[in-house]
């Protein structure tokens, strides 16, 4: 029988990194079908909450990642009201940052097994004190153990997990730190629940060059991985910004590939009046050569 403490350490992890409360909101973690209601978590075996949980960590993460991609580039969404910086122009969500930004993190930016796994186990240290919405104490303790063990087998699988989830459940469980009550509230995540002055503070603890939470993976994890943990965490904090504010500005959301063109008009081009007459195929003043010349030569 698991000790209550362990409990309670379990169930404060899974909701401060978010994965709890989006359980909670997809109503069961086993897809039904059209004739037969899915079984309640605890009667179901861990493959089936294994494979179940896999949507849930992906929904929670384009969720956690909503509401970062609207700090660089607010719009009229309901995250960016969220924050406390609406606009009446498109922003992210309209020019699909979200969706470049998972693109980029899950099929481009590489980050080994050796360093998701330690991280996301490291996550777990530590976690106690934070008095969670009755919602997820409802919640059967028999359905967060097995939900614990589903993302630690999920974690500790071959598989190679999404970074996409990884930084989602670090950005909402330093959200937690920052501010207790994105526990609960509108969104999927407590990240997409704070405001823009809070998020701000999630990436100071993040890049901090004394940051407690740096320290705290680091020491959790064997030789020769220390430390390594620590430039990646900086480099990603830096990055996901960066990568969201190009994803909101450049042409990849309306770029068709087969024709080499744009379908419309792009979000960037728009906040920016970059080329307000439509595409500029050449400029009459590159005509030709320099100076009239028609060669050049090596002399």
């Amino acid at each position: 029988m698991p000790h209550a403490d362990n409990d309670v350490g379990r169930r404060a992890f899974l909701a401060r990194i978010g994965v709890l409360g989006a359980a909670v909101a997809a109503g069961s973690l086993l897809p039904g079908t059209a004739t037969a209601a899915p079984r309640p978590v605890r009667a179901a075996g861990l493959t089936d909450v294994v494979a179940a949980l896999r949507p849930v960590l992906a929904e929670l993460a384009r969720d956690t990642l909503n509401g970062l991609v609207v700090m660089t580039c607010p719009g009229p969404d309901a995250y960016s009201r969220a924050q406390g910086t609406p606009r009446t122009e498109p922003g992210a969500l309209e020019a699909r940052a979200t969706d470049f930004l998972i693109k980029a993190l899950d099929e481009y930016v590489p980050f080994p097994d050796q360093l998701a796994t330690p991280l996301t186990q490291s996550l777990a240290t530590g976690l106690s004190g934070t008095p969670l919405p009755s919602t997820l104490l409802d919640l059967p303790l028999s359905s967060v153990r097995t939900l614990d063990a589903a993302l630690r087998t999920l974690l500790e699988n071959d598989d190679t997990l999404p970074l996409s989830s990884v930084i989602a459940m670090l950005l909402n469980l330093v959200a937690t730190e920052v501010n207790p009550l994105a526990l609960g509230g509108a969104f999927l995540s407590p990240f997409a629940r704070l405001s823009y002055g809070d998020k701000c503070r999630v990436f100071e603890q993040l890049e901090g060059p004394h940051a407690g939470l740096v320290a705290l993976l680091d020491a959790n994890l064997p030789e020769p991985l220390r430390a390594s943990v620590s430039g990646v965490l900086r480099f990603v904090a830096g990055a996901v910004l960066e990568f969201a504010a190009y994803g909101s500005s450049c042409e990849w959301a309306v770029f068709d590939r087969a024709t080499k063109t744009i379908s419309a008009r792009p979000v960037g081009w728009q906040l920016s009046g970059y080329q307000p007459h439509g595409v500029v195929h050449g400029w009459d003043d590159f005509l030709g050569y320099y100076q009239g010349r028609t060669k050049v030569e090596n002399v």
